[in-house]
């Protein structure tokens, strides 16, 4: 137990950089961004020595796929050269990342992202159904 929390203090502690966002300029990211590093921190089961090196890494590739994302939305760009863009960010951090964990948790990572990604929509989708049934019910 105090190894867990430990290394949630870790992960708090490391990512309190890219939570210093004004909360309007971020809007709601910055509450999907800690639910998706608890996520991740409990997909991925990483030891303290494992995170302190794991979590500046992750906070540079996520500043970086961010603006990226940004840029691409200011620009106009295409999809395709947005999404090669990204994919290049990937493969560039996915060395950075087997130099703080094993290639087995890195790869881990990079699933359980994707996943991340679903289980929110799902999640979304489900509280709008609830929404919308709700109103249903308070109508005469």
């Amino acid at each position: 137990m105090k190894k867990f929390l430990l290394i949630i203090g870790i992960v708090i502690g490391a990512s309190f950089s890219s939570f210093a966002q004004d909360e309007k300029e971020r809007g709601n990211g910055s509450r999907i961004e800690a639910l998706k590093i608890a996520y991740l921190t409990k997909k991925l089961n990483l030891s303290t020595d494992e995170a302190q090196r794991f979590w500046p890494i992750y906070n540079e590739y996520m500043n970086e796929i961010r603006k990226t994302r940004i840029d691409a939305r200011a620009n106009k760009e295409a999809e395709i050269p947005t999404e090669e863009k990204l994919l290049n960010i990937r493969k560039k951090y996915n060395g950075e990342f087997n130099k703080a964990l094993s290639s087995e948790k890195v790869n881990t990572f990079f699933k359980a992202e994707k996943e991340f990604g679903t289980v929110l929509q799902k999640e979304l989708m489900e509280r709008r159904m609830q929404r919308i049934e709700n109103r249903k019910a308070l109508r005469p």
